[in-house]
């Protein structure tokens, strides 16, 4: 069976003594001084939740699925406890505004809460993940009228969020778009009509009401993405009365079985404009970036669950004799956890997991400044690396993800294929995480084609500044791959600004991003190992041991990406 202990120690690590961030934070205007017992509470009660109630609902939930009946979307029962014990803490609007009953904590604090939920099932953390872009979105710019009908309820899990982009004919180029929006007869709102799918969360029976946020056209809309608007169309309307939109068909898929994935039809359902006309994709762009840093935390708790569970079995699992001779000769074999290749997987899978996870942090760190400082230097710097990071996040926190759950799969052995010890239900859930809410390769074009050249390459070099100041701090043996890898990041963006061809910068984009990813887990590392040398306690050690584990197995991968992208420049 997989284990999850939410690593409550490693998150309070990164919290007081990596980023000190309570001192980070204070200040800022809007924001509660948050110290660090209220952090530490707050974290202890989440891991209550996440382990007493949503982790053991995980396999059942898998195993039962989600089905769909003439009412609608039918949730796994073990969902329904573990939700209702989720709503009422109201843990999904603990960062969201309290001028609509949300907790206003910092967004550093709610991205560990929601690593933790991810950790104890992915499917069950698309519910308050979607609802927290969702109310996002509408937070941003719908109307006051809209935000006071729709946000307490979403805020307080009483009501959830999803959101209703694809189309058969179009995905990632919402060009295409052919659902359309009419006036209402009455003045009021519009009517929409259209087909969606690949909509997860769309419907369930958790909560009373799902509150779509819908991409539409007007009837005056000019083509592209310039004649796109959004739609606020909940499943319950205010007066009581159900929206007319259905749930034609759920996705058979090959993880997330107790997510259900929708094809909606939308039959002249009611929605009401947020923002302006023709301005849907820039509106709808507030979800999904939040959204794409969500997923990419979505893969740190998958792996985090994953390397645990190996690390759990290979302790207990007995074969062999250690090639240095037997570690236990009191029993018949050896735990395969002294087996090297073993102890390899486990430790890269715990590096990169770690790394990730400190870097979620960071940049969560970065939203709180950019959304609390007022207009200036600090909170443009904090928007630019928000900005930069996020394609990162995502991409590398799932790509990372997706290796650690094989590499645990392939520490099981067999067992690790079969259903019984759920590493593999970690496998088929994972996956989809480098698919939706765009591609990982539709990350690495947005990092390379958006982030990295305007302006004479400002965001990244902001990156690097930072980088480079951290340096001196570091430890030796991060200090230095660390600065190859840096050399390496500048390098490659002044070949793009030389003016690599537009087909030569595609190919490399993967490349480019993945070499970012290093540079910016290896930098988090650099300052994790720098902490720990502070510290003389278990934990202290153990950050100690797996940053020479990053540095000796995973930052040297960066000259073969280096490799890489100079044979596609050239």
């Amino acid at each position: 069976m997989t284990v999850y202990a939410a690593p409550v120690d490693d998150m309070r690590f990164l919290l007081h003594e990596v980023f000190d961030v309570s001192t980070a934070l204070a200040g800022l205007p809007g924001l509660p001084e948050v110290d660090a017992d209220l952090m530490d509470a707050v974290l202890g009660e989440a891991a209550k939740v996440c382990e007493g109630a949503v982790f053991p609902a995980n396999a059942v939930g898998d195993r039962e699925g989600a089905t769909l009946t003439d009412a609608g979307v039918v949730m796994p029962a073990a969902f329904h406890d573990a939700y209702r014990q989720w709503a009422d803490g109201a843990w999904t609007g603990i960062a969201l505004d309290p001028a609509y009953d949300g907790q206003g904590l910092p967004r550093v604090v709610d991205f560990l809460v929601t690593e933790m939920v991810c950790g104890a099932s992915l499917a069950f953390s698309i519910l308050p993940g979607l609802t927290r872009g969702a109310w996002r979105a509408i937070a941003a710019h719908a109307s006051e009228d809209l935000k006071r009908r729709w946000l307490p309820k979403m805020a307080t899990g009483a009501w959830t969020g999803a959101m209703a982009l694809t189309e058969p004919q179009c995905g990632t180029d919402l060009g295409l778009l052919r659902t359309r929006a009419e006036p209402a007869a009455d003045g009021d709102g519009w009517r929409l009509t259209g087909t969606k799918m690949f909509i997860s969360a769309a419907d369930h029976d958790l909560t009373d009401n799902v509150v779509h946020l819908v991409l539409a056209r007007l009837p005056d809309a000019p083509p592209g993405t310039r004649g796109i608007s959004l739609f606020l169309v909940p499943k319950m309307l205010p007066d009581g009365r159900r929206n007319g939109w259905s749930v034609g068909s759920l996705e058979d898929k090959m993880g997330l079985h107790a997510s259900p994935t929708c094809v909606v039809n939308y039959d002249g359902a009611l929605g009401w404009l947020v923002g302006e006309p023709h301005r849907g994709l820039p509106a709808m762009f507030t979800m999904m970036n939040d959204e794409r840093l969500f997923v990419g935390i979505q893969g740190i708790g998958a792996a985090e669950c994953a390397w645990q569970s190996a690390a759990a079995y290979a302790a207990e699992r007995l074969q062999g004799r250690a090639p240095g001779g037997p570690v236990r000769p009191d029993l018949p074999a050896d735990p395969i956890v002294h087996h090297p290749d073993v102890a390899r997987m486990i430790d890269t899978a715990r590096a990169t997991t770690e790394g990730g996870r400190a870097l979620a942090a960071w940049v969560a760190i970065q939203l709180d400044r950019a959304e609390h400082l007022p207009p200036g230097p600090g909170r443009a710097a904090a928007e630019d690396l928000v900005a930069l990071l996020t394609p990162v996040v995502k991409a590398a926190g799932t790509d990372f993800a997706f290796e650690a759950c094989v590499a645990a799969q392939q520490v099981l052995g067999g067992h690790g294929y079969v259903r019984d010890w759920g590493v593999e239900q970690l496998v088929r859930d994972v996956r989809v995480t480098q698919i939706y809410e765009g591609t990982n390769g539709i990350q690495a074009l947005d990092l390379v084609g958006r982030k990295l050249l305007p302006d004479g390459g400002r965001l990244p070099q902001r990156l690097f500044d930072l980088v480079r100041a951290d340096l001196p701090g570091m430890p030796a043996d991060l200090r230095e791959p660390v600065a190859r890898v840096l050399a390496a990041s500048e390098r490659v963006v002044e070949t793009l600004q030389a003016g690599l061809s537009p087909t030569a910068a595609a190919e490399a984009a993967t490349d480019i991003l993945r070499l970012f990813a290093l540079l910016s887990y290896g930098w988090m590392w650099g300052r994790m190992a720098a902490a720990a040398e502070r510290g003389d306690g278990a934990l202290h050690a153990a950050k100690r041991k797996t940053a020479r584990v990053f540095a000796r197995r995973v930052l040297p991968e960066a000259e073969t990406l280096t490799a890489r992208i100079a044979a596609a420049a050239a």
